[in-house]
């Protein structure tokens, strides 16, 4: 998906806050929760998120979601990939 879908999609779907969030590559956040529902789109780099014994891992173009307050993991990993 791109990302002009995905804002739109996001537009229709109610959420009316859009903020894009770059990390540095290599990094990981132990397990956490936030208030809020979560729908993000991987512009670029890897993305990994650990959930319930479940592992996600997502590319450039791969969206996710995860439900308010539920407990995850989250890793970045490098920029460019062979």
């Amino acid at each position: 998906m791109d990302r002009g879908s995905f804002e739109s999609d996001l537009k229709r779907d109610g959420f009316l806050e859009i903020v894009t969030k770059s990390m540095d590559p290599n990094v990981s956040l132990d397990e956490h929760t936030h208030p809020y529902d979560v729908r993000g789109l991987v512009l670029e780099g890897e993305f990994t998120l650990r959930c319930d014994g479940q592992v996600q891992t997502c590319r450039p173009g791969d969206s996710f979601t995860m439900a308010a307050n539920r407990a995850h993991a989250e890793s970045y990993g490098a920029q460019d990939r062979p």
